[in-house]
């Protein structure tokens, strides 16, 4: 899964309800571990994890216009920014800490991004997650993105397969318990 997808997945339904995992600096600690370990041992400050949930609403604000005219995620559908506002933050997060090409020669040459300058961690992290947004949204998979419809699903995916509904197998089984339940229970 690309990393904006798991960005914008860091807000989850489960049968306690929305499941935030940058609620708090330790959750969003273990993320950063998991997903931009290069960071090393970046420490995630109060101020960070705000500046990097606003930034996951705006981005998850671009996916909501990515899949319109379908309905945005359920889980903040009412409480995201306006897409202008989105689209500048995004943008110039992504400038934050520019990158540049580099060359390494490992048996066979191969292009890396390093940074072009000496950014702290918290600013590259974000940075990096802005970038990862441009470039998915800008990419041929941003017509592919939609929302899962699912019972207690929140999630958005990239659509696979001409017939893929939703983003697990699991959501498809609860979305077709879900219809079967309906329709028997009408009988």
């Amino acid at each position: 899964m690309s990393l904006t997808l798991e960005f914008v997945s860091t807000i989850r339904a489960e049968r306690s309800g929305l499941i935030d995992r940058l609620a708090d600096t330790d959750g969003m600690t273990a993320w950063v571990r998991t997903h931009a370990p290069d960071l090393g041992d970046l420490t995630v400050t109060e101020e960070l994890r705000q500046e990097t949930v606003h930034l996951r609403q705006a981005v998850r604000a671009l996916f909501a216009k990515a899949v319109a005219p379908d309905p945005p995620s359920r889980a903040d559908a009412a409480s995201l920014p306006g897409f202008e506002e989105s689209l500048a933050l995004v943008n110039a997060t992504a400038l934050v800490a520019p990158t540049a090409p580099q060359l390494h020669w490992d048996g066979e040459p191969h292009l890396a991004s390093v940074p072009a300058t000496q950014a702290d961690p918290g600013a590259r992290l974000l940075a990096r997650l802005a970038t990862a947004a441009v470039e998915f949204l800008a990419g041929p998979d941003r017509a592919l993105v939609r929302t899962c419809q699912a019972p207690r699903c929140v999630l958005y995916f990239v659509k696979e397969h001409p017939r893929q509904e939703w983003c697990s197998t699991g959501c498809g089984n609860r979305a077709r318990a879900a219809r079967h339940y309906r329709e028997h229970k009408k009988i």
